[in-house]
């Protein structure tokens, strides 16, 4: 099970820091993943972790603001979230998947949370 938290409304500028707590898995064993889906549009990829967390993906659109980080001692990953634009606003989703070729592919996870909203107004 994974559970997001840390979605909000804020102003363009600022930060906020997602959390993703996962349970009954082991943790360590799989890549993670953050999505987001704006309104009317599809869901689209945000950042991908690492099972060690040695290496990181970002989309284009996020890269140079968004940090996405993993503590497998915590069974937790993140996604640190700065210098936000009205664009970033969307639910953001982490999931879970095994496959770390595909991992910048939604398909490939299997393990979804139920998202957190993030609003960011002008």
């Amino acid at each position: 099970q994974l559970v997001e938290s840390g979605g909000g409304l804020v102003q363009a500028g600022a930060s906020l820091r997602l959390s993703c707590a996962a349970s009954g898995v082991t943790f360590s064993s799989y890549v993670m993943g953050w999505f987001r889906q704006a309104p009317g549009k599809e869901r689209e990829f945000v950042a991908a972790i690492s099972r060690s967390g040695g290496s990181t993906d970002y989309a284009d659109s996020v890269k140079d603001r968004f940090t996405i980080s993993r503590d497998n001692a915590k069974n937790m990953a993140y996604l640190q979230m700065n210098s936000l634009k009205p664009e970033d606003t969307a639910v953001y989703y982490c999931a879970a998947t095994i496959g770390f070729a595909q991992r910048l592919l939604q398909t490939s996870y299997d393990s979804w949370g139920q998202g957190t909203q993030v609003t960011v107004s002008s």
